[in-house]
């Protein structure tokens, strides 16, 4: 029976929720998961998080820009509290208020959103902060400006965003990937049977979505693409990480 968002954070009312920011390693940033609330196989976005982290999962975005700002204080205060007990990350998309009132790890943030400097500035040298880029030179930017990692956006054409507009494709994400010192991840359409192509162009990780959130068994589907993503035949030097 599906359980609610709610019930699930009270069963862990008694952890703390605000603790000490910790950045994560490149390693950590080789599969990462973006919730979205309207793709689902039966499961909320907090039984989602909490499988996800079961299959070994380190850093989780939740993305639901529609929910009121009340309901996602409670949900991200509630998935906070999941990804502590997994030693993972939590990261808001968009929203600085919410990200600091909460303690969330960090945020992830698009062109449109809050510049990053001001972000720093609000959440702090210790909140880890993401910004969605299509080109070298908005990621050379991203960098300077004091973001912690990069997320390129459009490797694939997707569904789950209709404005995507221009996608950088894989040959993008190469470019990128050279113009920066960080951590680098892919996001956009990426599946189980195209996930080594974006490592081999010269990201550390993927970012997914339907991946996972329309997986039949989310802890399965986490596995099969750390098998996938950890397969050294094709990968050479610092690409080559092990998941759990």
């Amino acid at each position: 029976m599906l359980k609610s968002d709610t019930d699930m954070g009270k069963r862990n009312d008694t952890n703390e929720v605000h603790g000490t920011r910790r950045k994560p390693s490149p390693h950590d940033y080789r599969l990462y998961f973006v919730t979205d609330s309207r793709l689902h196989k039966g499961y909320s976005v907090l039984e989602q998080v909490a499988l996800a982290l079961e299959g070994g999962v380190k850093i989780i975005q939740i993305r639901e820009k529609e929910m009121v700002p009340g309901d996602y204080a409670a949900l991200i205060s509630a998935a906070l509290m999941l990804t502590r007990q997994h030693g993972a990350y939590l990261i808001v998309n968009d929203l600085p208020a919410i990200a600091a009132s909460t303690g969330a790890d960090g945020i992830h943030l698009g062109q449109d959103d809050m510049a990053v400097k001001a972000a720093r500035e609000l959440l702090g040298q210790d909140a880890i902060i993401g910004i969605s880029v299509k080109t070298p030179e908005e990621a050379v930017k991203g960098e300077k400006d004091g973001a912690d990692y990069i997320a390129v956006n459009g490797v694939f054409p997707t569904s789950t965003k209709r404005d995507l507009g221009y996608c950088p494709g894989l040959e993008g994400v190469t470019r990128i990937c050279r113009s920066t010192s960080l951590p680098v991840v892919g996001i956009g359409g990426i599946t189980l049977h195209n996930c080594r192509s974006v490592l081999e162009a010269g990201a550390q990780g993927i970012a997914v979505v339907t991946a996972l959130t329309m997986a039949e068994h989310i802890p399965t589907a986490c596995r099969n693409l750390w098998e996938r993503l950890s397969d050294e035949r094709q990968l050479s030097g610092s690409q080559v990480r092990k998941g759990p």
